[in-house]
């Protein structure tokens, strides 16, 4: 499979390495290349320092071709248009968005993008983790719900 990771911070490139281990096809864009030293020398993936909105940029990481395009920056902007981009223009069949704020996660899910919020999964597992409950699905941390007290 061919990934496209936008953002190489502390999540891109431990995806990243992930991935490139499990025998993936990975190619890593970040806008400053010193991000690139988390990944490591021995780091067998590409790696394409640009704007992730950039279409060029995409082009250069292979968007043409990738089978799905993941996008972890620090920016909920940035991520969303990025995989917009991702999935309308260039017909990346998987998309995943990594989304701070709940609220922007829950209307981007709605709108058909996959979005994982962060803040809401976090808060989930060390709210379990602190009342001592054994630890549920993944799918339960990550579920969006606008009456829920956490979005």
């Amino acid at each position: 499979m061919k990934v496209i990771i936008l953002g190489c911070g502390r999540i891109g490139s431990t995806l990243a390495r992930s991935l490139v281990r499990d025998g993936e096809d990975v190619t890593i864009i970040d806008r400053t290349s010193t991000a690139f030293r988390r990944l490591g020398p021995d780091f067998k993936g590409k790696m394409v320092l640009g704007n992730g909105i950039d279409e060029e940029v995409m082009l250069k990481a292979g968007i043409k071709d990738a089978d799905a395009f993941i996008a972890v920056t620090n920016g909920d902007n940035t991520n969303i248009m990025s995989v917009q981009i991702a999935k309308e223009k260039f017909h990346v069949p998987k998309v995943i968005a990594r989304i701070y704020d709940p609220i922007r996660a829950y209307a981007y899910r709605e709108l058909g993008l996959q979005t994982i919020c962060t803040t809401v999964v976090g808060a989930r597992l060390i709210k379990d983790t602190l009342l001592g409950k054994e630890l549920g699905a993944m799918a339960d941390y990550c579920a969006l719900n606008p009456e829920d007290p956490v979005i």
